[in-house]
């Protein structure tokens, strides 16, 4: 099927693209303009037509690049139109009525593009975060990894993998034949160098994943101390409702922010108190459980009610802040045991100390993502076949010492193989739909 779709954004614009590709192409774009098909890869003025009653639908633009040499490896056209919602809607209706032509489900154009070999399945996940990228840390990494780093490494990983299985394999064949002792110790050595990259990639802190899903930050603390406030004042807007009532908020409440480049998801929480009914009850363990999974703690207390103890002390570590606002009700001296802490004194109502604790936050971002030049993991995806690649060369290397090489081989055929499958080496068709679903159609 020949597949089409608006790849520019939805919406009136002065300008908007709309995308075809497949083996129609040519015959659609005859069809629109009753013309000979134009110079490849030149921008084309022309009249665009109705199929059907040969009425025009407006003069555009048409960028003609026949396969393989398109982004999808297929014949594929370009229209461009004004951007007025009754000329898209037009010409898609018209497209829509050629035989088989068919609307693009989202990431399809993407997906071709990787199925025809014009790009690796690291590549068309890294255009979809590129697409969706907005802070300047995400574009970057997008970047980085369209530009091949991470596939090279991990190519070179894999091949290193292949040529040893090679060797174990001649093994198995010509069993009467012992692998020279030259040859067995080349095997363990390289399987060992594997096993130390790949933990060194595994341990990066979760930089990447950070960068492209957001950096989470909880707001947690008792009852009525401001944090839906505190949450308000850092996104700009009325996120959450704010009431002098305790136990207004009794679910978390998430916002993604923009804090210098870096990519935040903030939650706000229910107060932490003896609770009055079940669904309070509730807001409070996911409370909890958010604060836990955070990478960010900022613990928000007032100066009515000090006491730092419980499940506040519990939550506090080097990933925590103090947040002690309403600062500006009383004077008061805070406990040595709390002077100790990271804190700040703000009052969000008089907007007193909030850059401060902006500046915090920021040190915070800073330190998480020191290490985001060598950033190779940016999924879930890419972490489980690294540690599954890792344990089967730790039973490779195990069954290797016992001389059980027919065992080993299978490990490394499988270690080799989960390598293969982060860059679309092997056959990844299980996988596809769950990545390409998340772009937008037309891409």
């Amino acid at each position: 099927m020949t597949i089409f779709a608006l790849s520019s954004g939805n919406g009136i614009s002065g300008i908007a693209v709309i995308r075809i590709s497949g083996n129609e192409a040519s015959s659609v774009i005859k069809l629109l303009t009753n013309k000979k098909l134009p110079v490849p890869r030149v921008a084309t003025l022309t009249k665009i037509n109705n199929i059907n009653t040969s009425e025009l639908i407006d003069e555009g633009i048409i960028i003609w690049f026949p396969g393989p040499k398109s982004y999808t490896g297929e014949d594929m056209a370009e229209i461009h139109v004004h951007g007025s919602k009754a000329v898209i809607q037009a010409l898609i209706k018209s497209i829509s009525e050629i035989k088989n032509c068919k609307l693009a489900e989202p990431g399809e154009f993407t997906k071709k593009a990787f199925q025809n070999g014009k790009v690796n399945l690291l590549k068309a996940e890294s255009i979809g975060d590129l697409i969706y990228s907005e802070t300047e840390i995400q574009r970057k990494q997008a970047i980085k990894i369209i530009e091949g780093k991470s596939e090279q490494i991990f190519n070179d990983l894999r091949e290193e993998l292949v040529k040893i299985l090679s060797y174990v394999e001649s093994k198995i064949d010509f069993p009467e034949e012992d692998l020279p002792k030259k040859i067995l110790q080349e095997v363990k050595d390289t399987s060992e160098k594997t096993l130390n990259k790949i933990k060194k990639i595994l341990d990066d802190q979760k930089v990447g994943e950070r960068i492209r899903e957001g950096f989470k930050i909880a707001i947690v603390g008792p009852a009525n101390v401001g944090k839906s406030s505190l949450l308000n004042y850092l996104s700009n807007r009325e996120v959450a409702i704010v009431s002098e009532s305790a136990g207004t908020t009794r679910d978390v409440i998430e916002t993604h922010l923009n804090i210098d480049g870096y990519p935040v998801v903030m939650s706000d929480t229910a107060g932490i108190r003896d609770a009055k009914n079940e669904i309070e009850k509730k807001g409070i363990r996911l409370a909890l459980k958010r604060a836990e999974e955070a990478d960010l703690r900022l613990v928000v207390i007032e100066p009515k009610n000090l006491d730092f103890t419980g499940f506040l002390k519990d939550l506090f570590d080097e990933n925590s802040i103090l947040v002690i606002n309403k600062s500006d009700l009383k004077r008061f001296e805070l406990s040595e045991q709390l002077k100790k802490l990271d804190h700040v004194k703000i009052s969000i109502k008089n907007n007193e100390n909030i850059n401060q604790l902006i500046s915090k936050i920021k040190n915070k971002l800073k330190n998480k993502f020191i290490t985001s030049d060598d950033v190779l993991i940016t999924r879930e995806r890419h972490r489980q076949h690294l540690e599954s690649c890792m344990q089967y060369l730790l039973e490779f290397n195990k069954k290797c010492d016992e001389e059980s090489f027919d065992l080993a081989a299978e490990d490394l055929r499988l270690a080799t193989r989960h390598l293969g499958m982060i860059i679309g080496k092997v056959d990844v068709e299980e996988i596809l739909g769950s990545i390409f679903d998340h772009f937008c159609i037309g891409k």
